[in-house]
């Protein structure tokens, strides 16, 4: 049974669950099982048949990705830009030393939920919210941030707890 939260409610139900999944997720990096990496490709899979990112993009609206330098260097190319001239218009340093978006939301998100640079958007993006990602386990701090962002990482989360016992 998945909660199937709204974005209203996202952030509350996250917090509530923060405790709980924090606990989890270091019991799991302890001991994490045999068939994770597969397990999680199958609960991506199901949560992603019950989602439209077009209906939601909350992690275009609120956050912004990390902007590798091949990031950089393919997305110039596609607005005809000097790599300089992107990183001065659309890019600051944060406090890690990576490159992120100045703003969100993102500046190249449509009013219809679209992405302006998706063929060429950033291995973030693209990637996001990781929940498929080999070795998941190593990854469960961002991903505690992330079931706050994606209605679809919650879901995940909250079968992954129901599923894994620990």
């Amino acid at each position: 049974m998945n909660l199937e939260p709204n974005l209203e409610s996202l952030p509350k139900l996250a917090k509530d669950k923060h405790k709980e999944n924090k606990t989890f997720f270091t019991k799991l990096k302890k001991k994490p099982p045999k068939q994770l990496d597969y397990l999680m490709q199958e609960l991506h899979d199901e949560a992603f048949k019950r989602t439209d990112c077009l209906d939601c993009a909350n992690c275009c609206k609120t956050t912004g990705p990390l902007f590798t330098d091949k990031d950089i260097v393919r997305i110039a190319k596609h607005f005809k830009m000097k790599q300089q001239h992107f990183i001065d218009t659309y890019l600051r340093v944060d406090e890690d030393n990576d490159y992120v978006l100045q703003s969100v939301p993102c500046p190249f998100l449509g009013a219809d939920n679209y992405c302006s640079i998706y063929d060429e958007r950033p291995k973030a993006c693209s990637g996001f919210p990781h929940t498929d990602r080999k070795k998941f386990h190593q990854i469960s701090n961002l991903t505690l941030k992330n079931v706050a962002i994606c209605p679809a990482a919650f879901n995940i989360v909250e079968e992954m707890k129901r599923r894994i016992k620990l």
